[in-house]
């Protein structure tokens, strides 16, 4: 059963992945261990809580969710974000790879992610970062379903608000000089601009070189979408903070020591990953996709 401790949103999004792993013919990203890890007993709990519009206090106990009663919101509200930002990451963190060999990967609020099971670049050390109990619970799950944790993964609690990122990664076996990737994907929505200023420039200390990828909102009241994607994570319990102006982010990028190497706007995201669908599947207006980079300096600019 749902609990008030366990992360909800990333459940409801370790559920899309599924459904469209499951499902799609087209696959924007697949993710094909999602349902998994969820189980056919949360995968059902999660159907049922968007076929009882999201209301934990009315959705039925057990039971098998109707697919053909959540498919208009699973395509409009539930799906278009969480697998276009797992394209757009992975595929940057590919590239990454390529290009610098043996490298780091940090996942920020790392929820159900199941990367570290479905990576085959034994070059990639991976290092998932997140809330304690959302983190014992996907270890639970692991465990349930019985699979064999990679020795180059990494699991560290960290609470991005309170704690401070370089102590939290000291005793982890994260090395700082060595090139790292980092996504930070579905948290910005819940952070207000201190916070996500903060969360930047700590994560921009972590690190001598590296990328990284994250979403976030425009303002709330700019996009109808995104209005009513904070309506149902409200009714979660999860509820978002007022979104952002994209020079705000640019600003905090910088201040944290980040340069922006892509900034992908919702009309280029629906280009990239949504052209000539034929489901119904569209980029929501109003969320943006985030490259940024830390370049290591060189003697002469450390003397200066």
């Amino acid at each position: 059963m749902l609990t008030a401790q366990e992360s909800i949103t990333a459940k409801l999004c370790a559920f899309a992945r599924a459904v469209h792993s499951n499902n799609a013919s087209a696959k924007i990203s697949d993710d094909f261990l999602a349902f998994d890890l969820m189980g056919r007993e949360q995968y059902e709990e999660i159907g049922r809580l968007v076929e009882f519009d999201f209301r934990r206090d009315v959705s039925p106990p057990d039971g098998f969710f109707h697919s053909e009663r959540i498919q208009n919101i699973l395509t409009r509200y539930i799906l278009p974000i969480p697998l276009s930002r797992m394209a757009f990451a992975e595929q940057r963190l590919k590239a990454f790879a390529r290009e610098n060999g043996r490298c780091q990967y940090l996942i920020c609020g790392a929820g159900m992610d199941t990367f570290a099971f479905r990576n085959d670049n034994p070059d990639i050390r991976i290092f998932e970062l997140d809330r304690p109990d959302t983190q014992q619970y996907k270890i639970r799950r692991i465990k349930e379903v019985e699979y064999i944790i990679p020795s180059d993964l990494s699991f560290v609690a960290c609470d991005f608000l309170a704690d401070d990122l370089p102590d939290v990664l000291q005793n982890s076996g994260y090395d700082p000089a060595l090139p790292t990737f980092i996504s930070v994907l579905g948290v910005s929505y819940y952070l207000p601009l201190p916070a996500m200023e903060k969360m930047l420039a700590g994560l921009g200390a972590v690190l001598k070189s590296g990328q990284i990828v994250f979403d976030f909102p425009e303002k709330i009241k700019t996009a109808p979408r995104i209005r009513q994607l904070a309506e149902i994570t409200e009714r979660l319990g999860e509820p978002m903070q007022g979104g952002f102006d994209p020079p705000q982010i640019t600003q905090a990028l910088q201040a944290g020591g980040w340069n922006v190497v892509s900034h992908v706007e919702p009309q280029a995201v629906q280009r990239r990953y949504f052209q000539n669908r034929s489901d119904g599947l569209t980029a929501f207006e109003g969320i943006h996709f985030i490259l940024a980079q830390k370049e290591r300096k060189n003697e002469k600019d450390q003397k200066l």
